[in-house]
């Protein structure tokens, strides 16, 4: 018994002694509806052109609505819905429960993501409810939308202090469109939320605790559950793996060494590939594609069908193009990179599917919805400062050391026109016995991340990816030691005696 409990009970022992009165019933508690109600189950199909939800029927999915509290702190007040989706495990004799479902983003839907997962889980998968969850504002879940014309707050600030004006521009008025839209739920658009919402879920499923796989911003989403909720997770997956002494509004900060290297990689491999995408023979001269492209963005913008990219869009392109490492991808991204650079030779373009679409994401606002909860997540988490002169100064000083990513990366967004947010930052606990995983060569979620994490949680292992610019990598990458040794976890619950790493799949011969 520890110091503060024998203490108590003395103090109670010395209380019933003098004969006090009896301690008055505990008040009810205000959440208890919340826990204990009943999920209506149901087919996931919303219609005919409802791809996510027939898949999800294929599966043998059914989705419920979960009522949750706007604010926990007036749970008789406003409620909203989250929507989840459902794979129930069918070797019930060994059932080890629910593992609840985050792709990332944040903003990022999870509810279609469980058939895939139970696929990547193999023979483990029997044994467990896989649950996709659109977390609060997303997707199923009482969508948020602040009707912006990008689906994007990112934009890189340009060569000059012209560019750098208008990006701060831009993005006072997307935290003005917030306010304008959304702004009586804003305050309420965080992760501790989502991660109350996720304790709801637990208790609604009738689960004592759950099982977790977030990737992505998704691991921070489980950094915070489990620290507000210490004795509700049993196996913790975090895949892609952010430091929460890290997470703030400028998470890119300090990612350009990981893109410039995941920049080189594409190059290599697209000057092996020239006889098809015509971007040089060698990797520099691939490199010196991209330059030209950004060059010419600068002095004005380049044509790519119905939309023009100017030079604070064309950077974030390439950044864009620089999460997967494979060969579909890299493809993608070359065709992507030859239509940029035949616009900036001046000739009439129309854009590559995945340049068409990504351009339609930057530039018009048909992913308001998923920028704008990004944002709203971010800006509500943790406060961002407020003088545009500070991100003048990063941004000069990290365009010295990379001219292409530093200006993103370290650019002014909508949160620095936010309201501060309207709770702390959760303080991250000390441990926690997780199995963390990621690739050296991570554009997004740096590696060092990860290992900043592992560091901090000594009953944790890692799972290193080795020679990979790979984001996300259980059930995505195809690596048969990573999958197997994440299956092997969520099927006994131990996790390896050691860290593990796990080479890169051999390249292809072009």
């Amino acid at each position: 018994m520890t110091g503060f409990a024998a203490s108590a009970a003395l103090a109670l022992a010395s209380a019933l002694a003098l004969g006090a009165p009896p301690a008055t019933t505990d008040a009810p508690d205000p959440s208890a509806r919340y826990h204990h109600q009943h999920l209506s189950w149901k087919s996931c199909v919303l219609g005919p052109d409802d791809d996510t939800g027939k898949d999800l029927q294929k599966a043998g999915a059914q989705c419920a609505d979960v009522t949750v509290p706007l604010d926990y702190d007036d749970p008789g007040g406003r409620t909203i819905t989250v929507a989840v989706s459902r794979i129930k495990a069918t070797d019930t004799a060994h059932r080890v429960g629910a593992l609840l479902l985050n792709s990332g983003g944040p903003g990022g839907q999870t509810l279609g993501d469980p058939p895939w997962v139970r696929a990547a889980m193999k023979g483990v998968g029997k044994r467990y409810d896989v649950v996709g969850v659109d977390p609060r504002f997303v997707g199923r879940s009482t969508p948020l939308d602040c009707h912006w014309p990008t689906g994007s707050q990112f934009r890189s600030a340009g060569h000059d202090r012209a560019g750098f004006d208008r990006s701060t521009g831009l993005a006072e008025e997307l935290a003005r469109d917030c306010r304008t839209y959304e702004g009586d739920v804003l305050p309420y658009v965080t992760t501790r939320n989502t991660a109350r919402d996720m304790d709801v879920i637990r208790a609604a499923l009738g689960e004592r605790r759950i099982s977790y796989l977030g990737y992505s911003y998704g691991s921070y989403l489980g950094e915070v559950y489990a620290s507000m909720f210490p004795k509700r997770t049993d196996r913790v997956v975090l895949d892609g793996v952010i430091d929460p002494g890290r997470y703030n509004p400028r998470l890119l900060r300090g990612a350009e060494p990981a893109n410039r290297h995941a920049l080189r990689d594409w190059a290599a491999w697209a000057a092996a590939r020239d006889p098809a995408y015509g971007l040089g023979g060698d990797r520099d001269a691939v490199l010196a594609v991209v330059r030209r492209i950004e060059a010419a963005a600068e002095h004005g913008p380049l044509r790519i069908g119905g939309y023009e990219v100017d030079e604070n869009v064309a950077p974030l392109v390439v950044l864009n193009g620089l999460s997967q490492d494979d060969d579909s991808a890299y493809g993608d991204f070359a065709r992507g990179i030859r239509d940029l650079r035949d616009a900036a030779d001046g000739k009439a373009v129309t854009p590559s599917a995945w340049l068409a679409d990504m351009l339609g994401f930057l530039l018009t606002g048909s992913d308001s919805a998923y920028g704008s909860v990004q944002t709203a997540v971010l800006c509500g988490d943790a406060g961002a400062p407020r003088d545009p002169e500070t991100y003048w100064r990063d941004v000069q000083r990290a365009r010295a050391q990379d001219p292409l990513f530093g200006p993103v990366t370290n650019n002014i967004g909508p949160c620095a026109f936010w309201d501060p947010p309207r709770e702390r930052p959760t303080t991250i606990r000390d441990d926690l016995p997780a199995l963390l995983v990621n690739a050296t060569g991570d554009p997004r979620t740096v590696y060092q991340g990860a290992q900043a994490v592992r560091g901090d949680w000594p009953s944790s292992r890692l799972v290193t990816l080795r020679g990979a610019d790979q984001h996300a990598v259980f059930g995505v990458y195809g690596s048969s030691c990573a999958d197997a040794t994440v299956n092997a976890y969520l099927a006994t619950g131990r996790l390896p005696a050691t860290d593990v790493t796990c080479a890169a799949r051999p390249a292809p011969a072009p």
